[in-house]
């Protein structure tokens, strides 16, 4: 209970749920806009989307260190976290060299851990 209060008390968890909540919605937004491009729209927002991903990837990552060391909660999401950030930038590599049979799974395997993050945050 006290490693809780901690980690709550000095608002580690907050910060981590808003860059979980963040991160899942900009690489649901590259979804979104990866889709968009098969009918010849949204290639610009998509490449924009790509630097959205990477900036909240860090952000993430350093929101579930800052939980892990001095907040006192699970090690763990900071793994995932540094997965997802590293993902992204395969991902976007990928993405600009056309290889789209492997650029649309890695795509649905990111989105996958960063809901199970966003959920994780707010579990009891």
């Amino acid at each position: 209970m006290v490693v809780t209060e901690v980690a709550q008390r000095n608002g580690y968890l907050m910060a981590f749920r808003a860059a979980a909540l963040l991160n899942a919605a900009a690489v649901l937004f590259q979804a979104v806009t990866a889709g968009q491009m098969l009918s010849g729209a949204g290639a610009g927002m998509h490449g924009a989307g790509a630097g959205a991903v990477h900036v909240l990837g860090l952000v993430l990552l350093v929101a579930a260190v800052l939980l892990w060391r001095p907040g006192r909660r699970a090690g763990w999401p900071a793994l995932v976290s540094l997965a997802v950030l590293l993902l992204g930038f395969v991902q976007s590599m990928l993405g600009g060299s056309g290889a789209v049979l492997t650029h649309v799974p890695l795509g649905a395997g990111l989105f996958g851990l960063s809901v199970w993050l966003l959920v994780w945050s707010w579990r009891p």
